[in-house]
């Protein structure tokens, strides 16, 4: 995985993790469930970079 690939991931996931704090707080449901989506697709994204980088070896 590239450290570009990490970063990206990385960043979408904290902005996921502060959108879900942010609804939580403002009692947003929609919010709060946009920033774990958020979360979700950072967490999968990490999951198929970590396959391609086992197949590449």
């Amino acid at each position: 995985m590239s450290a570009v690939d990490k970063a990206k991931n990385a960043a979408q996931d904290a902005a996921g993790k502060a959108k879900e704090t942010v609804g939580k707080a403002t009692g947003d449901h929609s919010t709060e469930a946009e920033g774990k989506t958020d979360q979700s697709k950072a967490d999968l994204k990490n999951a198929g970079e970590k396959v391609k980088d086992t197949f590449k070896h």
